[in-house]
């Protein structure tokens, strides 16, 4: 094995106009901004430097220097979902951060403050017999709680989802009051893991999501009780989204077949069915939202650049959209939060070298303030362009690849990074800025990012394309879309290497495997590595509908398994290795990069390695997210740098 210590840093590292790694390690200080329904306040998440403890955080939005109000959470616990349910209270849903690639882990518990820090309250959770105004009388509330949605205009209630740890097959809807914290149940199903659509009635409508066995359903409240739509009515897939301001259509995601989703009106029995958008290659992904009564004036597709279809072009709501995206030319303009006068309006600004700037505008006078930058450490001339393409892969199928051009150079005959995303399934990679693609590009390689069969933004079939091809048509992909690049001499075929998170760990080694000799050089960072441990280790086994999701994706044949490990086929990996893993990995448990790392001992191969304790999936310490980009750029300058 080699040792990382021996490794030198690039020459370029010594650049003086180069970007500090730092920049790319650093957690935003403020997320997740929510606007208060009379547009005086703002919440957020708010993030100390040293990436363990997080705040909510409450400002007027006319004096952003100094909150009004902090309410810290426990080490590691975060505000994964900020709603105001009026003008002083909000309700929080709390998660925890495990790891820098998974999205905050929610603990199904749910609380309450108001704006200025009292009257906090326990509404759900594990601890609800020992904590809340009412903890004597909340022994049964062992499970999950969230918030589902909101009454429209706000009234101090939310809708609460529930799922029982001992009744997993029930999924429940309660109307709550975040102030008295009283409940009334407002729907129940006898299946697991539902969300709900709540009617101008006050009563849970729809119930729709994936069930135990993974698959998706629908059901639709009826004077009988609930009823199972069937394929007939559902199509290639249908979600329910909201009602119209008429409270009798619907608004909702929908497809005949199995192909890209379209954004839907239809009656709420199914008829009268108009599309509102769609995209023959991608399916709708954004949705644009006027103020209340809400409608959508805008979607984007799921892929691609977000170009704007506007649904009605004359909403006042659409022609300030238009007038505001004039004014920030290259950058996707989101509209996040109205007041519910329509008066203020809370939204961001991003794009491919933005991470993203928020604003509030007064709609009656158009006096725009600068709230604060996601990363204003970030200078967005300095980073690379993100280019979506398309090229067609060896059986004809037409994918989408994004290429990050390091700035300064011209697309042709560059050092290229093949950066497959986690999942595999329901993921995918999108024009928005990617701390990875551009500290790669910051360092002279072009980054090549494939949104391979199984990603999500092309509907059904392409999704299930991916199921039970994880380590076969998936790498082929990857490795067809290197092909492409060199091809059409954007890449030196010379000078090629693979790094991938999570699956795209898995993918770092499969690839190799499955193409000898097109890389020079594989890293595999909080990777699975053996398939058949993902039954017996990690955070997806814990449930059945985790199981029911590893049959359905991965399946449960021993020789198949084994066929598509890499720590079963490491005799076959010929490029030098770096391992990089957390040794607190829930998701991808350090089991797997020991099992990776002995295989690889076992075949003799060369390999660096680097673990650290605490860590999740993914690094969370900035300290520890330095050092590991310094490796990774060590390793590559190493391996396809200059001079190589």
């Amino acid at each position: 094995m080699l040792s990382a210590a021996c490794l030198l840093l690039p020459a370029a590292a010594a650049a003086a106009d180069l970007i500090p790694v730092e920049d790319f390690a650093h957690h935003p200080l403020l997320t997740m901004p929510r606007l208060s329904p009379n547009g005086e306040y703002l919440a957020v998440n708010m993030n100390d430097p040293d990436g363990e403890s997080h705040l909510l955080a409450i400002y007027k939005v006319d004096d952003m220097s100094q909150p009004v109000s902090m309410l810290r959470l426990p080490k590691y616990e975060i505000a994964a979902n900020i709603t105001w349910v009026s003008n002083t209270r909000l309700v929080v849903d709390k998660g925890k951060m495990y790891g820098s690639i998974d999205k905050p882990f929610l603990t199904g518990e749910v609380i309450a403050t108001d704006l200025d820090g009292k009257n906090q309250d326990y509404l759900y959770g594990r601890d609800s017999m020992k904590y809340g105004t009412r903890a004597g009388t909340r022994g049964t509330d062992r499970g999950w709680g969230y918030v589902d949605d909101l009454p429209q205009p706000t009234n101090g209630h939310f809708y609460m989802g529930t799922q029982s740890w001992e009744e997993t097959d029930t999924s429940t809807l309660y109307d709550v009051d975040a102030g008295k914290n009283t409940r009334h149940l407002i729907g129940q199903i006898g299946v697991g893991g539902m969300s709900f659509m709540v009617g101008a009635d006050g009563k849970a409508h729809f119930a729709y999501g994936r069930n135990d066995d993974y698959d998706y359903v629908v059901y639709h409240q009826q004077a009988a009780g609930w009823a199972k739509m069937t394929p007939a009515q559902i199509g290639g897939s249908f979600t329910p989204r909201s009602f119209a301001p008429d409270k009798q259509r619907i608004y909702a995601e929908y497809n005949a077949g199995g192909g890209p989703t379209e954004l839907v009106e239809q009656d709420e029995n199914g008829g009268n069915r108009k599309v509102l958008a769609s995209d023959s290659f991608s399916s709708i992904g954004n949705v644009e939202w006027t103020p209340f009564p809400n409608q959508p004036f805008a979607t984007v597709p799921a892929t691609g650049m977000p170009t704007f279809t506007y649904i009605d072009p004359n909403l006042p709501t659409a022609k300030l959209h238009r007038a505001l995206s004039l004014k920030f030319p290259g950058s996707y303009v989101h509209f996040i939060d109205f007041s519910e006068d329509g008066g203020k309006l809370l939204f961001s600004v991003n794009s491919d070298r933005d991470p993203g700037t928020y604003y509030l505008i007064d709609t009656h006078t158009y006096k725009v303030i600068k709230l604060f930058a996601t990363a204003p450490w970030i200078d967005p001339a300095k980073m690379a362009e993100r280019r979506p393409l398309h090229f067609k892969t060896s059986d004809g199928i037409e994918l989408e690849a994004i290429l990050t051009i390091p700035n300064g150079t011209n697309l042709a005959n560059l050092p290229m990074i093949l950066l497959p995303h986690g999942g595999p399934i329901g993921i995918r990679d999108n024009w928005d800025y990617d701390h990875d693609a551009q500290f790669l590009a910051s360092r002279g390689y072009l980054v090549l990012q494939v949104n391979y069969r199984g990603s999500s933004g092309r509907g059904e079939d392409f999704q299930e394309a991916g199921y039970l091809k994880w380590g076969t048509r998936i790498q082929q992909d990857l490795i067809d879309g290197v092909k492409w690049a060199i091809a059409e001499n954007y890449a030196d075929p010379k000078r090629v290497c693979v790094y991938g998170g999570s699956f795209g760990g898995y993918s770092a080694m499969m690839t190799t495997i499955r193409a000898p000799g097109m890389f020079k050089c594989a890293v595999g960072y909080a990777g699975v590595y053996d398939l058949a441990m993902m039954y017996k280790k990690g955070d997806i086994k814990t449930s059945k509908s985790g199981r029911s999701y590893l049959n359905t994706v991965i399946g449960k044949d021993d020789a198949d398994l084994a066929a598509n490990s890499p720590d079963k086929l490491a005799d076959k990996i010929d490029v030098p290795v770096l391992l990089i893993h957390g040794e607190d990995d829930k998701r991808a448990p350090f089991a797997q990069a020991k099992a990776m790392r002995a295989a690889l001992d076992a075949a003799h191969k060369p390999y660096e390695w680097m673990s650290k304790p605490g860590e999740g999936h993914g690094f969370y310490d900035e300290k520890n997210t330095v050092e590991f980009y310094n490796l990774l750029q060590a390793f590559l300058e190493k391996h396809i740098g200059k001079g190589v």
